[in-house]
């Protein structure tokens, strides 16, 4: 098939698979990339190169190198996807809980405001 077929730009739960044919390894990460999904992805390579540039460019929540892309253990490997496929938060990794959190800041400026108890030791 050719790159941007439905069936390739969708997340498809299902035993389906996309063949594209790509002109080398750096057309086919931008293939991978260009879709607005990105929950897991697989690369397997004897080149420790692209499997570092697959840590670097390939935009996937889960990347898995030299071994099959199924099978996250719940409660052991954090999972979750970018983009459309999820929060680019990780279901139990530590960065998860800051989901059900709402970020505050306060600033005060020291000394700004008198207390009575700063009023009566400078009467003293």
């Amino acid at each position: 098939m050719n790159p941007g077929a439905t069936i390739e730009q969708e997340e498809i739960f299902g035993p389906v698979l996309a063949v594209i044919k790509a002109q080398d390894y750096d057309a086919a990460l931008k293939i991978a990339n260009d879709t607005q999904y990105g929950l897991t992805g697989a690369v397997y390579s004897a080149d420790e190169e692209k499997l570092k540039q697959a840590r670097r460019e390939f935009h996937v929540g889960n990347l898995y190198l030299n071994r099959k892309c199924t099978g996250a253990l719940v409660g052991v490997h954090p999972f979750g996807g970018f983009n459309m496929s999820g929060t680019d938060s990780k279901a139990g990794g530590g960065d998860y809980l800051l989901l059900f959190m709402q970020a505050k800041v306060s600033a005060e400026k020291v000394g700004a405001v008198k207390t009575a108890s700063a009023e009566n030791r400078a009467a003293i």
